[in-house]
């Protein structure tokens, strides 16, 4: 997301990368990457990016399972097996996984979105024999013991509670989008319903495991300091032997067109209200990715953004306005965040973020201002490959979302090729306000305690 308030130092900081941006050279030919690829006869894609810079590697395994393939009753399974994975296999068990990987010099973690599972590998060249071993052992033999099930479950119930149930931001996010996207599968959240948490059973567990996590599922990718045919080597040996099983099946649903504006209100305790305000918008392989994410700079990147500048600065309206809009599989959200100062009414606030995009509408972008959005997006992409790990996840992220990492080396064309006309008749078709879900956070009063009522659980939801 973007539109933070940044410290006058880190502003400084970026404008200098935007200029440094201006002077690089301004093509990313493809071989830069260098990148290698190999399919593997269970149908995993190995891809491998030689760097050997530093003695250290990245290895990131993408599977192409999220919350867009769950469905009513097993909703929040995708983010439930990315702490299942780290729970025992065949040949390391319970808490094995990490303490072998640490003991190699390495660390781990991993991350779930609405389209894709990401498990992320670092750890010095030495231990690849190892962590090929510990993946190819949890992908294949990954154990379901009832108690680390029920465990596991506990964790995902209090993570839920702390990012969304007691999380303001969290919580508006989860109502609007459920609001906005009534058919397609990002209606629900990535962490699941509260009620098919608790009710997921081992049969459901297993099919799911099954289907969205085989090797014929994922890509690997490797960067750092290794040789391309020693990874496909380790991978024939590892990775190749797992059975592949069938894919989930594919997602069919269309969200409808939106025919009219949504609302909601959310009535909880909390110290400001806030409004989000999200409309519909395509895919990342969709034809206007790169201009909306010259729209979000635009709108929301940094204290010279038109947003900030207006609801922040100038009237004051806001403590915080922010957008977000992310790369998918499928037609998503553009939402705008928006936390109006105290006293003022978010009807207030809100009206001032449409004036704002009336203007763009009617008087579209100069040249000038296009340009400074420009350098800031590409100054973001240059960031994202600076490190072996940041490399890992883009190429991966390109893979799967955008269908082919070689797009990689059209990124800076794409972005150079949006024009102000792009960005005026993106405004116009996506910012219409019956293509917009608005809810508000209306906050109450704080609620009483009871006399002698027990603090301790909440206590422990603090812990």
């Amino acid at each position: 997301m973007t539109g933070r308030k940044l410290s006058a130092r880190l502003s400084m900081a970026i404008i200098i990368l935007s200029v440094l941006v201006c002077i690089l050279p301004q093509s990313l030919p493809a071989q830069n990457f260098n990148i290698q690829e190999h399919m593997l006869k269970n149908g995993m894609k190995v891809l491998v990016q030689e760097d050997p810079s530093i003695p250290n590697v990245a290895l990131y395994t993408f599977f192409r399972v999220g919350s867009r393939n769950e469905h009513e009753g097993i909703t929040g399974l995708s983010h439930f097996f990315e702490h299942m994975m780290f729970n025992g296999a065949k040949k390391y068990g319970p808490g094995q996984f990490d303490k072998a990987m640490e003991g190699a010099g390495g660390n781990n973690n991993a991350y779930t979105t609405n389209d894709m599972t990401v498990y992320q590998d670092w750890f010095p060249n030495s231990a690849l024999n190892l962590i090929f071993d510990l993946e190819a052992d949890r992908v294949q033999y990954l154990a379901f013991d009832p108690k680390i099930v029920e465990s596991e479950r506990q964790v995902v119930y209090s993570e839920r509670r702390l990012s969304v149930d007691n999380d303001n931001f969290g919580l508006l996010d989860e109502q609007l989008e459920a609001a906005a996207i009534m058919a397609h599968p990002y209606h629900w959240s990535v962490i699941g319903w509260p009620s098919d948490i608790e009710k997921w059973t081992l049969d459901d567990l297993k099919a799911y495991f099954a289907k969205g996590y085989s090797p014929s599922n994922a890509t690997m990718v490797v960067v750092g300091s290794v040789k391309a045919d020693d990874i496909f080597r380790m991978a024939e040996k590892y990775m190749e032997p797992i059975p592949a099983h069938d894919p989930p099946p594919p997602v069919r649903t269309v969200e409808p067109k939106q025919l009219g504006e949504r609302r909601i209100s959310v009535h909880k305790f909390a110290q400001l209200p806030i409004v989000e305000i999200a409309y519909h918008v395509p895919q990342a392989q969709g034809p206007d990715y790169y201009t909306l994410e010259l729209l979000q700079a635009l709108l929301t990147g940094g204290e010279s953004s038109r947003l900030y500048r207006s609801l922040v600065d100038q009237q004051q309206l806001a403590v915080q306005v922010q957008s977000s809009h992310g790369a998918t599989i499928d037609p998503f959200l553009f939402t705008f965040t928006v936390q109006p100062r105290q006293g003022v009414a978010p009807e207030k606030a809100e009206q001032a973020v449409y004036t704002e995009m009336e203007k763009l509408k009617s008087s579209g972008v100069d040249e000038h201002e296009l340009q400074k959005a420009k350098n800031q997006v590409m100054a973001n992409y240059y960031r994202s490959l600076r490190s072996i790990n940041l490399r890992a996840n883009v190429i991966g992220t390109y893979e799967v979302l955008f269908g082919d990492y070689h797009k990689l080396a059209n990124v800076e064309q794409e972005y150079d090729k949006v024009t102000a006309s792009d960005i005026q008749r993106a405004a116009k078709e996506y910012f219409d306000v019956n293509n917009r879900t608005v809810a508000t956070l209306v906050p109450d009063a704080e609620p009483e305690t009871s006399p002698g009522k027990s603090t301790a659980g909440a206590e422990e939801e603090k812990q």
